[in-house]
């Protein structure tokens, strides 16, 4: 290995010649008590940055092994050095002067959920502490700048990773707090399913955010607070006892009037799927993991996909066994987003009457008078909800605010006044008797099959050369091909959108082959990716430091938007 006397020496003879001789510095040094990677460097000063990773040795980091001895405690450990990092280099980024990108120093930016990500890695075994980042080569025009980057890696640097990842110069009373309330977290999300609930809301949750953009919690927000009879206590390990609203199994109606906080509270159990940071209002919130947010989809992609529990008898006479689309409808793509959340094995439905399909969620005692059964092909999703808990054991969370047909078929049901929730179950079922009673069909629906198997895209056909770009959080583009990620609500952070892509792209070139279901090969890629990180789905040299794992759910999602799905029967 060489040593940080070799990289300064090396640094000193390509000063002030042409900018492709930085690629020359590419390589692993010994910088005193940590490793400097180079592990990529950019073509010119405004292309995107260099990147770089630096690991401290776990004899060095010096954290205990009881901060990061299971899976949910090291998650929550990487995410407080990732923030720890990226708050020392704030300070340091364009202090080294030069054209274009010159000076920039950069990590991931997390957000309020705690997600595994590769910009911070903390060996299990080892203690190794791997930051990856990117610098921007200092250049003047073209030119190399070799002085100012020596300022990055000889004086910025070393006092960075000094201060962020160094346990000894780290307050110890805030990385114990980081650990307990990931303890108290994974404790309150196993039992969710011990006590049969789908959800926990913490008394005194503050549910409501700063702004559209902006994850902050409210100021001044009223804090939450369970109705009784919904009160459930838990015995945290480290918090001890928390009380709070707990959401049971079956169908559960969320009402009130608008801009009572009823979609605020909805789209908090949807992020509770996530851990969330101290601070957040919302860290003691906390959802079944496998819960996904159904939505109407105008305009998406279904590729074969058995949507025939809930849409039959097309006048065209198209099969819903096998239903393909480049272009469907609002009731449409619901019907296939419900089916395919069964298939990636979600427990919970969460539903807005805002985002839904009216026809494919209701269809009221008039309209069933005036279009008789016989001519309808769309079996609305109320007469559905209950079999899907009965038989397949999904739950059911639906906001609703104009109409009450679901008071029949709800098993709880919740007003939300001025932020505050009130159970009402008894008060509405009471009310629904002096209204008409739906007509539920007798036969109950058909299990979907789920046997699509993939063949690859013959489109692709270089492997390595699958260009990668994402958009935000709105989709991610192969080569031509852009797979529209906006409605997949529950993927919080662009980096999930990039691993999404090389997922995409390591299946298409490695895996898919025709013979295996949809199903089996995303059930072996995630327990590889469970076992080996995100490193298991990427190819070249080094790992990018800016991906973040995605859920099974989201996989699933991403792949039947994929316009380019090479599905068999």
């Amino acid at each position: 290995m060489k040593t940080s006397e070799d990289l300064k020496q090396l640094l000193d003879r390509i000063d002030h010649r042409g900018y492709p001789a930085y690629k020359d510095t590419r390589g692993v040094y010994q910088f005193g008590r940590y490793v400097l990677s180079i592990d990529h460097v950019q073509g010119d000063p405004f292309a995107a940055p260099s990147k770089l990773s630096v690991r401290v040795p776990g004899r060095t980091a010096g954290f205990p092994k009881e901060l990061f001895d299971n899976k949910h405690k090291r998650v929550a450990l990487q995410d407080e050095l990732t923030r720890n990092f990226w708050n020392q280099i704030q300070q340091y980024s364009f202090q080294a002067k030069g054209s274009g990108k010159s000076g920039i120093i950069s990590v991931t930016r997390c957000s309020q959920e705690i997600l595994e990500r590769t910009a911070c890695e903390l060996n299990p075994a080892s203690g190794d502490v791997t930051v990856r980042f990117e610098v921007g080569f200092p250049a003047n025009g073209r030119t190399i700048n070799a002085r100012e980057l020596k300022k990055i890696l000889y004086d910025f640097l070393p006092s960075c990773v000094e201060r962020a990842l160094y346990y000894g110069r780290l307050d110890k009373k805030k990385i114990q707090r980081v650990m307990e309330l990931s303890e108290d977290q994974a404790y309150i999300r196993e039992q969710l399913e011990a006590m049969g609930l789908v959800a926990f809301v913490a008394n005194g949750a503050i549910l409501p955010r700063e702004s559209g953009v902006s994850q902050r919690p409210m100021k001044g927000a009223v804090p939450f607070v369970s109705p009784q009879s919904m009160e459930v206590t838990m015995e945290l390990p480290y918090k001890g006892a928390l009380s709070g609203m707990g959401i049971p199994r079956g169908v559960t109606l969320i009402v009130g009037g608008g801009y009572h906080g009823k979609s605020t509270l909805l789209k908090a159990l949807e992020t509770g799927v996530y851990p969330h940071i101290a601070g957040d209002g919302r860290e003691y919130v906390v959802t079944d993991a496998a819960a996904m947010k159904i939505r109407a989809e105008d305009g998406r992609s279904i590729r074969h996909t058995d949507i025939s529990m809930f849409i039959n008898d097309l006048p065209n006479g198209k099969d819903t066994v096998a239903f393909d689309t480049e272009d469907a409808s609002g009731s449409t793509s619901q019907a296939a987003n419900v089916v395919e959340s069964m298939e990636a094995g979600a427990k919970v439905f969460l539903i807005d009457e805002d985002t839904s399909a009216t026809n494919f969620m209701v269809r009221d005692e008039l309209m069933q008078r005036v279009i008789h059964r016989d001519m309808e092909p769309i079996t609305p999703f109320i007469e559905r909800v209950r079999a899907l808990y009965e038989r397949f054991g999904i739950s059911t969370v639906i906001v609703a605010g104009s109409s009450g047909a679901y008071f029949q078929v709800a098993d709880t049901i919740v007003q939300m006044d001025r932020y505050v929730p009130r159970e009402i179950t008894e008060h509405a079922k009471t009310a629904a008797r002096d209204y008409p009673r739906l007509e539920l069909p007798k036969d109950g629906p058909g299990e979907p099959s789920f046997d699509r198997k993939i063949r690859r895209n013959p489109g692709l056909k270089n492997k390595g050369r699958v260009k990668i770009k994402t958009q935000g959080r709105d989709g991610v583009v192969l080569n031509h091909e852009t797979i529209d990620l906006r409605y997949v609500e529950q993927l919080m952070d662009s980096e999930q959108l990039t691993s999404l892509g090389n997922i995409v792209k390591y299946l298409e070139e490695d895996v898919f082959d025709g013979r295996k279901t949809l199903k089996q090969t995303i059930e072996e890629l995630y327990k590889k990716m469970d076992a080996q990180g995100l490193g298991a789905v990427c190819d070249g040299s080094y790992l990018p430091g800016n991906l973040a794992m995605p859920r099974k759910q989201e996989i699933y999602a991403c792949l039947n938007r994929y316009r380019r799905l090479g599905t068999t029967s």
